[in-house]
């Protein structure tokens, strides 16, 4: 079976916040963070912006650079949204 893995970054309106998550299903886990289906940080903080992802081909490969983004810091974070998506623009509508 041919799968693939998402390792993405989102954000709020205001741009303040940056989450990093890991899916087998983008277009799906975009829908349920816009629409607050899962309670925690996502909600709280109204991250709604797709503004970066790669793809990954294993769940293992996924959810090692999720953790190196996290590990990282937010000036690194930024350098990857800048290099693939400079005006911030909400990715998911091209999903």
């Amino acid at each position: 079976m041919d799968r693939s893995f998402f390792v993405y970054i989102m954000t709020n309106p205001r741009k303040t916040v940056l989450y990093t998550g890991v899916t087998n299903n983008l277009p799906r886990r975009v829908h349920e963070h816009k629409e607050k289906l899962t309670p925690g940080f996502v909600s709280k903080y109204n991250v709604t912006d797709l503004v970066y992802y790669e793809m990954a081909e294993t769940a293992e490969a996924a959810i090692a650079r999720e953790k190196q983004l996290k590990a990282g810091s937010r000036q690194s974070k930024l350098g990857l949204i800048k290099s693939m998506n400079p005006t911030w623009r909400d990715l998911s509508v091209d999903l």
